[in-house]
């Protein structure tokens, strides 16, 4: 597996694409496609089959993946913000 310079768990800016912008945790690397899957981050619809758990099917919302050159830890993206005098994000 190659080395990316974020890991699971850890939280993570959007830094291009349509979610530029959006912060939420890892939730998987993928290593062989260089992408990852990010809380939050490029919600995609899918369409479920019928099944026991679906009896009707269903269309489920759920998390896509975003190339791993589009992501940005929080802390170096918060202390990029700082140094270019942009305030500082609301503490949660």
């Amino acid at each position: 597996m190659r080395k990316f310079h974020v890991k699971k768990g850890e939280e993570v800016v959007v830094i291009s694409g349509a979610d530029k912008g959006k912060r939420g945790k890892v939730i998987a690397l993928l290593g062989k496609k260089d992408r990852v899957v990010v809380e939050g981050a490029h919600m995609i619809k899918k369409h479920m089959r019928k099944s026991q758990q679906h009896p009707q099917g269903a269309i489920v919302e759920r998390e896509g993946t975003l190339h791993v050159s589009n992501v940005m830890k929080a802390a170096e993206h918060d202390a990029r913000a700082a140094r270019h005098g942009a305030s500082a994000p609301a503490a949660a």
